[in-house]
């Protein structure tokens, strides 16, 4: 005897609503294909499907997201770095109060090494006479996780412990892993056992999965374009089971469930007048220009200056998506202009070092890069734009400008001394900067840059 078993899952939404309808409708039809024909579905999120750029995410702590899972019909989550590091320690610890599903989370604990109630490490589902365990695991960033008050364990470590617990136990195991695709070709190679691993974080699609020794490896993309699905065929007689997956773009489809699509429109209302909150007054509109010299972008970099307590503080002009015009401000207004998950922090150079990333700022390269990931929402780096830094420069033959002299408060860069760098997290990950990436450093959380901008106009416009 046979049992057919359809996991769809999604991972990496990051808020984007605009498909969400599309996808609400095509599982709803999926679902009620299945039931017609006896056969089981069981409907998954990788993590990240929350992100705070958007105002319904921004406006709910991401409890709209959650309310959103619900209406879905989702069955179990595991939780993405936007739902563990860009909330504070009490917005996740009630982000899923009213989920009608489980959170399956093996490696996350509170500080003193318990378990919230709220998650579970794994579940293991019966379709008739199969028995599949579900274990979630999420990407391992653990200065942050520590400096909101929780811990995180190693994924690898926590996975090997539960597959020698469980693939005893059951037909089948699936591993919901919000860790990229790297780390899910390593166990796949390290845990044979693993009958599918549906990924996320990396965005990575596999349209027909991609099979790493006995192990299928999935991925649905990011933003809502695609939700993917494994087909499991499992014999009971000699619990041999056969895994194949496949993604359905949505982007294609054209129907769309209305009853969603209106629940939408109301959270955006909701989260409008949410934000409405008045934050100060402006006196005069604070201009801002991503490729020249601007007052709203030094206002900026002076903030994240006296936040972090730095000898100086540099920051790129794209992080501002727009002027704040005269009149007043509200905090819709400054989420709208600073909607990036990015928190500040401070950077340990010695002058030296300094040097390249300036030298590496002001190129022509990095000032049009057009980046995408690292918290970062915008369109362009822009210009880099700094406190108590002096970039001297000159024309060359070239027609370029090019660095002729750097000053730390007016005296020339020591390159031997060591500057404490008030800057934003976005620079200490990737190699966008290796001197960066590769120094000491210290985290502001969990307030984010728009806090911090906040911060800084209340403490200066308000009477």
């Amino acid at each position: 005897m046979k049992e057919t078993i359809h996991i769809y899952h999604t991972n990496d939404v990051h808020s984007h609503f605009e498909h969400w309808p599309k996808v609400v409708h095509y599982l709803r039809k999926k679902r009620s294909e299945h039931k017609k024909q006896n056969e089981h579905m069981v409907l998954l999120d990788i993590g990240d499907f929350i992100d705070r750029f958007h105002p319904i995410t921004e406006a709910s702590d991401g409890k709209a997201n959650i309310a959103l899972l619900n209406d879905a019909a989702y069955d179990a989550v595991t939780i993405g770095n936007n739902e563990g590091i860009t909330l504070s320690h009490k917005q996740l610890d009630t982000l899923y109060a009213h989920a009608k599903f489980p959170v399956i989370v093996a490696n996350v604990f509170y500080e003193n090494g318990e378990r919230p109630d709220w998650m579970k490490p794994y579940i293991i589902m019966t379709f008739g006479r199969v028995r599949i365990a579900f274990i979630g695991v999420t990407v391992p960033f653990q200065t942050f996780y520590e400096l909101l008050g929780w811990r995180v364990a190693d994924p690898f470590e926590t996975v090997a412990q539960l597959v020698e617990e469980l693939s005893e136990k059951v037909d089948a195991v699936i591993l919901l892993s919000h860790l990229g695709i790297s780390d899910d070709e390593k166990m796949a190679h390290l845990f044979p056992q693993l009958t599918a691993i549906l990924g996320g974080h990396t965005h990575h699609v596999f349209e027909c999965g991609k099979r790493v020794n006995n192990t299928l490896l999935c991925g649905a993309g990011k933003f809502a374009h695609y939700v993917g699905c494994v087909t499991l065929t499992v014999d009971t007689k000699n619990r041999k089971v056969d895994a194949r997956a496949y993604v359905k773009h949505i982007d294609a489809l054209e129907q769309e469930c209305m009853e969603t699509k209106q629940k939408l429109h109301h959270m955006i209302e909701r989260a409008t007048n949410a934000l409405a909150q008045p934050v100060v007054y402006l006196p005069e509109t604070l201009h801002i220009d991503w490729f020249s010299p601007s007052p709203f972008a030094s206002l900026l970099a002076k903030a994240l200056n006296e936040w972090c307590e730095g000898d100086v503080a540099m920051v790129n002009a794209g992080v501002l998506l727009s002027s704040l015009e005269k009149g007043v401000v509200t905090k819709g207004d400054i989420h709208r202009i600073c909607p990036h998950p990015i928190n500040p922090c401070k950077v340990y150079l010695r002058g030296s070092e300094l040097k390249e990333v300036i030298l590496q700022a002001e190129t022509e390269q990095m000032k049009q890069l057009r980046l995408k990931g690292f918290g970062f929402r915008g369109e362009v780096m822009g210009q880099m734009v700094y406190d108590r830094i002096t970039v001297e420069k000159e024309q060359l033959i070239d027609g370029q400008a090019h660095v002729r002299r750097i000053l730390i408060h007016h005296q020339p860069i020591e390159e031997q001394k060591t500057y404490a760098v008030a800057t934003i997290d976005m620079f200490t990950f990737g190699h966008l900067y290796p001197e960066i990436y590769r120094a000491k450093k210290q985290y502001y959380m969990p307030e984010m840059l728009r806090d911090v901008l906040a911060w800084k106009l209340k403490n200066m416009y308000q009477s």
